[in-house]
């Protein structure tokens, strides 16, 4: 079978999460992903733990299948002359320095491209590479924060709280990898490759494009609300008699049909919640009566009453639950891999099924240039004298 990105060769000199993520979605869809590490250590992401795996960390372990590992010493002068060279063959290059940190090497865009006109190169980093804020670092936590993220996430006592994962690091890759794609149908057109500059600001701020349209719309400054949403009620979780209940109710449609659910025609009569409109400016009075009423019964009978009336509903469940559900299992999301060290690891899955060209976790991830001397032998034909 045949990969979408098989003929697409990526140079990843990524580090962490953001860079990994975009290399990882290309593997997973054929692209020859050659993951270069510096010997000393190696990518941050190996250190971080535990918990590890056979001595490798299983941040690292899960981040990086489908990829080829190299380790070649950047800071010696001959070791920028291989990247460079590497750089003439590959299709794409992704990297997430800090700005200006691959220009100082002699590793920036200015001369890859001189050496690949046909090259995408893309510069991952957390505030873009150009404005006043280019130059400061930047985590994940850093960019939730700066965004405005955790602003809008916690308590409406005021309890501020980190997004459970790491979203702006993620969002950053998704966005990269789009972008790359964007760039190789471009060069198909013109048959010259570009600049790709991604920000994870910009990226966090594309993806709360509703809650910035709220801000836009009504000029009001909004605050953390829970689990609730301001612009729906009731959609929020519900504490039940032994765990908690997400309940999304998102039109007035099923608004009756969540009443019926609930038992409560009476709410469905009331004027004070006749439409969602209503029912976000009396959430005050709406809320409370739910939160008492969904304390008398299971999670279990709660879900399954408002299965019946067809209104969204889940437990909020644990990791655990998510990778035991039948439903992860029937789309492939934790497959596992043998690992040279880690043993038999699981992974997780493509998010994207492809009829016709699915791609798939092929291999695990890579020891420390493990395949130094396969990949400089395949790409730039040296001899075992000169990888010697």
């Amino acid at each position: 079978m045949r990969y979408p990105l098989e003929d697409v060769k990526v140079l990843d000199l990524s580090h962490a999460l953001a860079g990994p993520y975009c290399t990882l979605l290309l593997g997973q869809y054929g692209a020859r992903v050659y993951k270069l590490e510096p010997p000393e250590g190696g990518d941050i992401g190996r250190s971080w733990g535990p918990p590890f795996q056979g001595g490798e960390s299983a941040y690292f372990v899960a981040l990086n299948p489908n990829k080829l590992g190299l380790s070649i010493n950047l800071k010696h002068p001959e070791g920028r002359e291989l990247c460079l060279r590497l750089m003439e063959k590959v299709d794409v290059v992704v990297e997430n320095f800090r700005p200006g940190s691959m220009e100082r090497m002699g590793l920036g865009w200015e001369p890859a491209r001189a050496r690949n006109p046909r090259l995408i190169y893309c510069s991952i980093s957390g505030y873009g590479q150009n404005g006043p804020s280019r130059d400061l670092p930047a985590m994940d936590l850093i960019l939730q924060a700066s965004s405005g993220l955790i602003s809008v996430t916690g308590t409406p006592e005021g309890d501020l709280a980190r997004c459970g994962h790491s979203v702006a690091d993620v969002t950053a890759g998704m966005s990269a990898a789009f972008a790359i794609l964007v760039a190789l149908r471009a060069r198909e057109q013109t048959g010259v490759g570009q600049f790709v500059d991604i920000s994870m600001l910009d990226s966090m701020i594309s993806a709360m494009s509703s809650n910035f349209a709220n801000y836009l719309g009504s000029g009001e400054v909004p605050r953390p609300l829970g689990t609730a949403f301001k612009q729906i009620v009731p959609y929020r979780t519900f504490p039940t008699a032994d765990r908690d209940i997400a309940v999304a109710v998102a039109s007035d449609k099923l608004w009756i049909a969540f009443c019926r659910a609930i038992d409560r025609p009476e709410l469905a009569a009331d004027p004070r919640f006749a439409s969602n409109p209503l029912r976000v400016q009396n959430r005050g009075e709406l809320e409370p009566l739910l939160l008492e009423l969904f304390r008398t019964k299971p999670c279990r009978e709660w879900q399954r009453l408002l299965d019946q009336e067809g209104v969204p509903c889940t437990p909020v469940r644990t990791l655990d639950e998510v990778v035991a559900d039948p439903q992860s299992g029937a789309r492939d999301m934790f497959p596992i891999l043998p690992h040279p060290t880690a043993g038999a690891s699981r992974v997780t899955g493509l998010p994207v099924k492809l009829s016709g060209t699915p791609g798939r976790v092929r291999f695990a991830a890579p020891l420390l240039g493990q395949h130094t001397r396969q990949v400089l032998r395949s790409l730039l034909c040296l001899d075992e004298a000169t990888l010697d």
